[in-house]
């Protein structure tokens, strides 16, 4: 199993973050090629580091690395690439991680 964390910074407007992301985003990302399961964070987020607060965490399952790389090279992936632009346009806003994983 591979999976992609996104850890999202606080939006300058929250509202309009959640409205484009739930409405928009997520069902144009769970058109994605081989996504599995697509798993997002309820809100209060308890982050037990110092620093800036998370606002949103989404976790999207896969079969591989591989995998994950052709979801993201085919139409709806690049649709997705350019849609985060619209709601977390800068390059900090969002956290973006790919690890395999192995249950335990």
């Amino acid at each position: 199993m591979a999976k992609m964390l996104v850890i999202y910074k606080t939006p300058a407007d929250p509202a309009a973050f959640d409205r484009h992301y739930f409405d928009i985003h997520l069902p144009l990302a769970k058109q994605l090629p081989g996504l599995r399961r697509y798993d997002v964070s309820k809100r209060p987020i308890v982050n037990l580091s110092p620093g800036e607060m998370p606002y949103l965490v989404a976790t999207l399952y896969f079969d591989s690395l591989d995998a994950i790389r052709a979801a993201f090279a085919s139409e709806i992936g690049k649709a997705c690439a350019v849609d985060r632009r619209k709601y977390a346009p800068e390059d900090d806003d969002a956290m973006m991680l790919l690890f395999e994983s192995e249950a335990m």
